[in-house]
């Protein structure tokens, strides 16, 4: 950016809302949570075609963030402090300037204007921002690296996609 020059305001609106019973953040257990996306009505018919997808990419708003916590510029990983202090965007902390989440689900169904799914790590009445369906074509990955801590963190590798029932 050049000196001088200010970036330009985004004005994002929600496009629906998370509905399920977690009220309050979880560090763990969000790959079983099951959620519903209640879209606004008028983005019913967007949604035409979703439901021949397993997976889609949802995009939400991280509201009751506080002001302090988006300014947080390092962390140790999962607020363990035997990990090393890295970087929020080096991790995938909810702690950003911009608190914006990004979650890989399963879909499991649709009806009209409502989208079931599994493993939304989102609480209830989270402002979703976007939905894009998944395609092995522009998600997979055969090679890539990770940081020797993030081991710490999973004991067993799993694929970003694959055709297991997750």
């Amino acid at each position: 950016m050049r000196k001088g020059k200010r970036l330009s305001q985004i004005i994002l609106r929600p496009i629906g809302r998370v509905r399920n019973s977690i009220r309050h953040f979880k560090r763990e257990g969000w790959e079983s949570v099951i959620s519903e996306i209640v879209l606004d009505p008028q983005y019913s018919e967007a949604l035409d075609g979703i439901e021949d997808y397993s997976h889609i990419l949802v995009l939400f708003w991280i509201s009751r963030l506080q002001p302090a916590q988006r300014k947080i510029k390092k962390i140790h990983p999962k607020s363990r402090p035997d990990l090393p202090l890295v970087g929020i965007f080096a991790t995938r902390t909810q702690y950003r300037p911009n608190p914006i989440g990004l979650t890989l689900v399963k879909l499991i169904s649709r009806d009209k204007n409502v989208l079931k799914v599994k493993g939304l790590d989102a609480l209830q009445g989270t402002p979703i921002i976007d939905i894009k369906p998944i395609s092995p074509r522009h998600e997979f990955l055969r090679k890539y690296r990770i940081p020797k801590w993030y081991d710490k963190l999973w004991t067993k590798a799993r694929p970003v996609l694959s055709n297991q029932d997750n």
